[in-house]
């Protein structure tokens, strides 16, 4: 408070604040659209006196507003931003040649290196870390992650299963990518199967015989087959990719249309592909992949996906 007798503006202004506004009259009417000018609020100047002259005006800015609202993390900085430092430290990691497990540099020396802040920092590991680009070890720092291909291999399951309960024919289109993968490369698979692995495909199909006659499932076995006989190749980018497709057969296979299909059939297939493929006729191995593929797209083309039929006993 101001020493009684003497005046100033500020004083002025906090007695007037005590006298409500008119609700009719010059300056009323309806509140301002975003885009209008809005009064600005200040003291009045001069001394002792109010100003007839309206006071200066501003415009809202919308377009902050608007981009505020595209934050990532809940941390308040855009998205645009986010993503920047995640390629940033995509480019360290390439830049620097870091294998997976490598350490990466600590959260203020990232800090440093990339001009931002802990939270901006933190938000971008952890979009990586989804990813499988990078692996936060909480008490002992951030490594460069496997970089694997699990966060794909969840996506097109899921778009896969959630496209087949559409009524789509999601699964029918996944089939044919996995039959089109097979069989064109079954042909260089044919007389080139390490004999170890040739050992173990006879034994696997020695197994689906037996699950056959005593009546039980085949699935694992005639997985376990499929990821042997490619295991040769040295492709881990193919393995995970027959994974996925593996998957997503899996999680939708009580929705598959129940036809006649002896177990026994199935394991005829799966030993006429390991003799073919071991005598090295291409032509063969080929024949016998897409007889193996013909009984699962016939399933597939009569699937109902709003009705559930059990299939527990074969895996696709």
């Amino acid at each position: 408070m101001p020493p009684a007798g003497r005046w100033s503006a500020a004083s002025e202004w906090g007695l007037l604040a005590q006298f409500p506004a008119p609700l009719s009259g010059p300056g009323c009417g309806p509140i301002p659209a975003d885009d209008a000018p809005v009064p600005a609020t200040q003291p009045p100047q001069g001394r002792g006196e109010l100003r007839d002259q309206p006071p200066p005006t501003r415009t809202r800015n919308t377009t902050r507003n608007n981009t505020s609202r595209r934050t990532a993390g809940g941390y308040g900085y855009p998205l645009a931003m986010a993503r920047d430092l995640q390629e940033r430290i995509k480019k360290l990691i390439i830049d620097r040649r870091l294998p997976s497990g490598a350490v990466l540099p600590t959260e203020p020396e990232l800090m440093e290196l990339l001009g931002a802040s802990r939270n901006s920092v933190r938000e971008a590991l952890k979009a990586l870390q989804a990813m499988g680009i990078v692996e936060i070890r909480h008490g002992f720092g951030t490594y460069v992650g496997p970089m694997s291909m699990a966060p794909m291999i969840e996506g097109l399951a899921f778009r896969t299963v959630a496209g087949h309960y559409r009524g789509e024919d999601s699964l029918l289109q996944l089939l044919q990518l996995r039959e089109a993968v097979e069989t064109g490369l079954i042909t260089r698979l044919a007389g080139r199967v390490p004999a170890e692995d040739l050992t173990e495909l006879d034994a696997l199909v020695d197994r689906m015989g037996a699950e056959a006659a005593a009546g039980t499932g085949l699935a694992e076995t005639d997985r376990a087959f499929h990821a042997t006989l490619y295991r040769g190749m040295g492709n881990l980018l193919l393995s995970e990719l027959l994974e996925a497709f593996w998957d997503a057969f899996h999680r939708v296979r009580t929705d598959l249309v129940e036809l006649p299909q002896d177990p026994k059939i199935t394991c005829r297939q799966h030993r006429e592909i390991l003799d073919a493929v071991r005598s090295g006729d291409a032509i063969r191995a080929e024949d016998a992949i897409r007889e193996h593929f013909g009984n699962i797209r016939r399933r597939l083309t009569a699937t109902a996906p709003n009705e559930t039929i059990r299939h527990p006993n074969e895996r696709v």
